[in-house]
């Protein structure tokens, strides 16, 4: 094992510095190896997806993307070519009268194929994820094509470059529009559309110069365009194609020529220096190694998942992301989806993805507009689902007015997110401007339909636990939003000083609401209503995991939360991969490793793709993400005001390294397991925030600040310190007379794990 000293690391601004890969130039080489030889791309050239066999689908074929355009790459269906498909996270359309599913849905756009001369015989492709590229070659009976391939970080430009041999040179590039219709009315989905619902007109296609330009018109008004021009420089041709959307008003034909035309002007080399320098920065901001070599590549696979899917001014995630395919859910999920697919920004250290926090900050306008009269006035909700400026077409459910499913608990929920964006920033801006007014309306939401039954407890009429299929009141599911917003409201106004009217009724619905329904088998999904059938969700458990509301830490309830999940996990008919994830984070809360380890390697032998992506009835993201999460939370808690360091490290990994792991507090966290205990740990405050540390490292602990002198501690239990860490400062935790050497560096692998793709 190659180490870097934290001194070296910290020179090079907390980077992992990479050896160059085969035929990288002095230069490239230079930018990427440190003086000790540890180095970014050899260390995320380990996790590169690799293919020798062709892929035949979204599920095994290679994805780009930045956010906004994305490609997924595969065989085409029944024919001899190569499917390139280009997709955009802001193409929709906008009828909301036929609601999101169909009136607002995503739109399909189209895909290039790559039409050899010869038949396909072989491919050998390789993704570098530390470079954000395809590159490779495809075989054919009449000669070869070396390709490479990128969507640019920053342009929204695909480009693919490719080389023939002279058997290959009369290869040719094909576009095919895609119908501009809701993928959800896909004859195999049987979900046919409502009455009246019409597609879209089919597209043009002109030229402008070397551009081909396809303009989709929409019914609504506005249009997506996509622009595309191949070049040509002796042998060599390169693909450039871009999308632009609009709406109402038709300018998105200038936007995409525009974009095309800057693009084209530059070579595929001269791209991609600004596009591996942005993607070189991204892997930098934090550092994870487990020996587990096939699990450590999946994780940093997902990083490289959530940065192509999404970025701060992008939409929020839908369900496949910018990658869209023949799908029943083509917009964004707020019952589970959305809140998976951000967990994993915070503890990488990646908050410059958090389109969630600025679209409903953004968009909170219609929060309200979807809550129906008389509640709109001081109430916010969100449907279940919504187009990328949370809209509808239809409004939140009534509790006990509205049989079909009334799931009123979406916005809590997706609020509890943007306090994690604040909680691991500390940023009192993010407290102030969206989570207490957006949660004080969320939650004035429920006060209007609280009322004392004959217990004299407060009870919530008939809603919808999300998927479990019947109306039930006093779900579980709400009580546990409705206290994590009450308490959290309470918090808030403190911490803003804020003398709120409403504080009175928010520590009342505290100490009166009516107890969580329980019975021998755990959480029952709402009161009168066991959970008696096989569920994906966890919602009927969600005070236990994200909220912590109810949690291992308290004796008393220790029985029912392992209980509750044994007998949810014991339904296998209709578990999803996400439950899986679900299962592996409330086991690491039970300081159980082993049990979250085999909950992910059941998730990655049942439900994983070849690429690591994930289907149910049709493609989606948020459970691969969700599996990043419970690796975070297997290596660092942090909730209650305590940072867990190492709380749930399974037997068989005798070592990890974290670094700039970021926790709640706004704190930055490097620490290094070393045969089975806590060697050290090292933290600094970004806000000076109250530090408090479970460190987990044996014995009498020496705590130095940066210069190596001892910082003011008190020691609140064996393992837990609370450490006087000013704003800016850096406290280094070891063993007394121990002298670790703080180096962060990969750990030795287990043993060899095949690449994630069509490996040989």
């Amino acid at each position: 094992m190659v180490e870097l000293s934290r001194r070296s690391l910290l020179a090079a601004g907390g980077a992992l510095l990479a050896a160059p890969a085969v035929g990288a130039g002095a230069a490239e080489a230079s930018a990427d190896t440190n003086d000790k030889g540890l180095n970014w791309r050899s260390f995320l050239g380990g996790s590169d997806l690799v293919w020798k066999r062709l892929p035949k689908n979204w599920y095994d074929g290679p994805f780009l993307g930045n956010g906004f355009l994305g490609s997924g790459i595969y065989a085409e269906p029944g024919a001899n070519a190569i499917r390139f498909n280009v997709q955009h996270s802001e193409v929709q359309d906008h009828r909301p009268e036929f609601g999101s599913l169909y009136g607002l849905a995503r739109l399909p756009i189209g895909w290039f194929t790559l039409e050899p001369t010869g038949t396909v015989t072989a491919v050998d492709w390789r993704l570098s994820i530390y470079d954000a590229e395809l590159a490779g070659t495809i075989t054919t009976t009449a000669g070869s094509i070396a390709i490479r391939a990128i969507v640019h970080s920053g342009r929204s430009v695909l480009t693919v470059q490719a080389k023939p041999t002279d058997g290959e040179a009369q290869f040719r590039w094909v576009f095919h529009p895609a119908d501009a219709v809701s993928p959800r009315t896909d004859p195999k989905f049987n979900k046919p559309a409502p009455d009246g619902y019409l597609p879209n007109p089919k597209p043009s296609t002109n030229t402008s110069g070397d551009a081909t330009v396809v303009t989709q018109p929409l019914l609504s008004g506005g249009e997506h365009v996509t622009a595309y021009q191949e070049t040509k420089k002796g042998t060599v041709r390169t693909l450039y194609a871009t999308v632009a959307w609009s709406n109402p008003d038709k300018t998105a034909g200038g936007k995409a020529l525009h974009s095309l035309k800057s693009a084209a002007t530059h070579t595929l080399d001269s791209l991609a220096q600004d596009h591996r320098a942005w993607w070189n920065a991204f892997y930098r901001k934090s550092f994870f190694s487990i020996p587990d070599g096939r699990l450590q590549s999946f994780y940093w696979i997902q990083l490289y998942k959530v940065a192509s899917a999404t970025r701060r001014n992008a939409p929020v995630m839908a369900t496949t992301g910018p990658w869209l395919e023949p799908t029943p859910w083509p917009a964004t999920w707020w019952n589970l989806n959305v809140q998976l697919e951000y967990w994993l920004i915070n503890g990488s250290n990646h908050l410059e993805l958090d389109s969630l926090t600025r679209a409903i900050s953004q968009y909170r306008a219609n929060l309200s507009s979807q809550v129906v009269a008389p509640y709109n006035q001081d109430s916010a909700g969100i449907p279940r689902t919504t187009d990328i400026t949370l809209l509808n077409g239809g409004t939140v459910g009534v509790p006990g007015q509205d049989p079909p499913t009334p799931e009123i608990g979406n916005l809590t929920w997706a609020l509890h997110n943007v306090w994690l964006t604040y909680r691991h920033t500390m940023d009192t801006a993010t407290l102030r401007d969206t989570v207490f007014p957006l949660l004080r309306k969320a939650i004035n939401y429920y006060l209007h339909f609280l009322a004392p039954g004959d217990d004299g407890k407060l009870h919530l009429p008939k809603t919808f636990s999300p998927e479990y299929g019947v109306d039930t009141p006093d779900t579980n599911f709400d009580l546990a939003l409705i206290r994590w917003g009450c308490q959290t409201l309470i918090d808030s106004a403190q911490i803003l000083g804020i003398n709120d009217p409403l504080a009175p009724k928010w520590r009342d619905v505290l100490t009166n609401l009516t107890p969580y329904p329980t019975d021998a088998n755990g959480f029952m999904i709402g009161a009168g209503q066991p959970f008696a059938m096989s569920h994906r969700h966890y919602s009927h458990m969600l005070s236990v995991y994200p909220l912590y509301l109810v949690n291992w830490e308290q004796p008393e309830n220790r029985n029912l939360i392992q209980t509750s999940l044994n007998h949810w996990i014991s339904f296998k008919g209709a578990l999803q991969g996400y439950s899986y994830t679900g299962a592996a984070s409330i086991a690491a809360q039970m300081l159980r490793g082993n049990d979250s380890a085999q909950y992910l390697s059941d998730l990655l032998r049942l439900y994983v793709q070849p690429n690591t992506m994930y289907k149910e009835s049709g493609p989606v993201i948020e459970t691969p993400l969700s599996a990043s999460q419970s690796m975070h939370d297997m290596v660092c808690q942090s909730w209650n005001g305590v940072v867990r360091v190492f709380p749930a490290i399974p037997d068989s990994w005798a070592d990890v390294t974290i670094d700039n792991f970021r926790t709640q507090g706004a704190f930055l966290l490097s620490a290094s397991w070393q045969r089975g205990v806590t060697r050290w740990v090292k933290v600094h405050s970004e806000a000076g925030a109250p530090c408090v540390i479970r460190h987990g490292i044996p014995g009498q602990v020496t705590v130095r600040d940066a210069h190596g002198r001892p910082l003011r501690t008190k020691e609140l239990d064996a393992t837990t310190i609370q450490i006087d860490l000013p704003r800016g400062g850096e406290a280094v935790l070891y063993r007394s007379g121990d002298r670790p050497d703080f180096t962060v560096a990969p750990v030795t692998p287990n043993g060899p794990a095949a690449p994630w793709g069509l490996p040989a």
